[in-house]
């Protein structure tokens, strides 16, 4: 997939699924927020009324990049009415790994100097996105979110997925890694550019398909020394409800898998690297 935008060296050879592109407003910020959809109905909507509310659009560009929504909730007159600069629509194969690929190939042709991902499920609350913003300013590289550090809030999450964070998930990753993670599956972070680009963590693989890039990166980044930290946010279920596309006894395995494999360097590029 190519797209308008000049690429430094580290991204030759990229290996990006095929998306569409709709253009709804030019590059306006240095950065920007990658929202990751599909079939979200409502409760994108609901996101992008609270970015409405708290001027994000004037601190950063809003992206949305959809997985193949089918309900509808991705329509102009919503895309126009709440500021979103640009629709990516992921055509190729591929789950969440492949839709961020594509957007972040994107965002990097454009010249952003960094990207804020916040999940459009709007189970975080973005009035954080301004923090996330503020750590790429002061250069950190590396900005995840965490409800359990002092001032984050976890709200109605469910037992069975706080245990397997708090007892597996970021304690693997923190001693792989050598930075102390304490929430390590959240999908609201932000990256530099500059370690999107580095060649040592190349990011643009056809082995990034499903769920393997969040995992990989939190190993990675601090691996090769790039400057991290974990920011306060607020993450909140609905009663009665767990919005989530990782589900079951098999999603849950695919889940452990990948950990153990981004834990065990395995999605490292090759050694040239």
């Amino acid at each position: 997939m190519s797209i308008n935008g000049q690429f430094g060296h580290s991204l030759s050879g990229a290996c990006v699924p095929l998306f569409e592109k709709f253009i709804l407003a030019e590059k306006k910020c240095k950065y920007c927020i990658v929202i990751p959809v599909i079939n979200e109905g409502l409760r994108i909507k609901s996101l992008l009324m609270k970015m409405h509310a708290l001027a994000i659009a004037s601190q950063a560009d809003i992206i949305i990049v959809d997985g193949g929504s089918t309900d509808g909730s991705l329509g102009v007159d919503i895309l126009s009415k709440y500021n979103v600069s640009a629709l990516l629509t992921k055509t190729g194969p591929g789950k969440l790994s492949a839709q961020l690929q594509c957007a972040y190939y994107f965002a990097l042709g454009l010249g952003y100097n960094g990207i804020v991902t916040i999940d459009g499920n709007d189970k975080d609350d973005p009035v954080a996105i301004s923090n996330f913003l503020r750590a790429l300013d002061q250069g950190y590289d590396f900005a995840q979110a965490s409800r359990f550090i002092p001032g984050g809030i976890s709200e109605n999450t469910p037992f069975s997925r706080y245990v397997a964070i708090r007892l597996i998930h970021a304690p693997l990753l923190s001693l792989a890694s050598g930075f102390k993670w304490t929430d390590t599956t959240q999908g609201f972070r932000a990256y530099s550019s500059r370690l999107l680009l580095d060649g040592r963590i190349a990011p643009f693989r056809s082995v990034f398909s499903a769920y393997e890039l969040l995992a990989y990166l939190s190993y990675r980044a601090p691996r090769l020394g790039y400057k991290c930290i974990e920011l306060p946010t607020s993450r909140m279920y609905p009663i009665g409800e767990i919005p989530t596309k990782i589900s079951g006894f098999k999603g849950n395995l695919i889940v452990l898998k990948t950990l153990i494999m981004a834990c065990l360097g395995l999605y490292n590029p090759p050694s040239k690297f």
